[in-house]
């Protein structure tokens, strides 16, 4: 059996009601839920959330709430892993016979059931522990700045200043949109970024991490830009 689990708590701080706010019309949770239906993969896809708001869209846009998420993980600092693994946990306790599971980030909404398909082929073949999605930095990291107290600055890697662009190694960070894993890599707690699990490269613009209000119409505009191609090419 194939799980989603999708973690949305509704303690949200920077962006108040981040994951049931509406984003192009539709609240940003049902941009997850639509892609993991669509997709075809799962037999069960689930929120752990511990809000009754959050829980009422979620069951309006196709999935189950079975449960409410204990306070203690509900917080500022509980990572994704512990949530996935006390949904998986849940599971198990009520004889469901899980062997993969997907984390899906609620604000995704760049992502494509196509893109789940991919990850879940790659952990199938490659026998990894996880397959997870990633981008691109869009500007060599190796040549990045930061900023002194006193108001100047200095290089993080000043060997690498007087390197050209295309000599520098490429580089890559979480996009955030979803995390397939076994059923026993999650519940072993094993690590997410290590040699042993796989990451599928996604294109820069329909990848956007979404945790300011910055971040969010950032992401709209991409959205909008993103729509407009694609009616144009249809």
């Amino acid at each position: 059996m194939n799980i989603a689990i999708i973690p949305a708590r509704g303690g949200s701080k920077r962006i108040p009601h981040k994951n049931i706010r509406l984003f192009h019309g539709k609240p940003m949770l049902a941009w997850s839920l639509a892609a993991a239906l669509a997709s075809e993969l799962f037999d069960r896809i689930l929120v752990s959330t511990d809000s009754e708001d959050i829980a009422r869209v979620a069951l309006e846009h196709g999935a189950e709430v079975p449960f409410v998420r204990p306070d203690k993980l509900a917080d500022d600092y509980t990572g994704t892993n512990a949530v996935v693994k006390h949904a998986l946990q849940w599971l198990l306790e009520h004889n469901e016979p899980i062997e993969y599971a997907c984390c899906i980030y609620a604000t995704a909404p760049f992502l494509q059931p196509e893109f789940l398909r991919r990850g879940f082929e790659l952990l199938k073949e490659r026998q990894s522990s996880f397959v997870f999605s990633v981008t691109s930095f869009p500007y060599p990291i190796q040549r990045s700045l930061r900023l002194l107290p006193q108001g100047g600055v200095e290089p993080c890697f000043p060997e690498h200043i007087p390197k050209r662009s295309q000599d520098l190694e490429d580089t890559y960070h979480d996009a955030g949109q979803f995390y397939w894993g076994r059923v026993d890599a999650f519940l072993n707690n094993l690590p997410v970024f290590a040699p042993a699990a796989r990451p599928l490269v996604l294109p820069r613009h329909l990848v956007q991490d979404i945790d300011t209000p910055e971040d969010w119409l950032r992401a709209e505009l991409m959205f909008e830009a993103w729509r407009a191609m694609s009616n144009s090419t249809q």
